[in-house]
């Protein structure tokens, strides 16, 4: 799984805004701290492997929703 690093800050961000989500809650929804959410948007950092797996999770279960980003940052992957 391979993407450029100055989408990842954009990737977080607008699947944070599609879920209506704030960054404390959707910290909480991925099992991260507020101030790596606030990282990542911000570019400091980057998702671990398990958070990745669980953002492409949260894509996969918003259906439509998340289908274009899920298609856009991870490609096309086995269901």
């Amino acid at each position: 799984m391979s993407f450029a690093q100055p989408d990842m800050p954009r990737m977080v961000r607008e699947l944070r805004e599609r879920t209506g989500l704030t960054q404390e809650k959707f910290a909480a929804r991925l099992g991260v701290t507020f101030p790596t959410i606030n990282r990542w948007e911000n570019g400091r950092a980057r998702p671990s492997p398990l958070a990745l797996q669980r953002i492409k999770d949260l894509l996969r279960e918003m259906g439509d929703k998340g289908h274009d980003l899920l298609e856009a940052y991870f490609g096309q992957e086995e269901n």
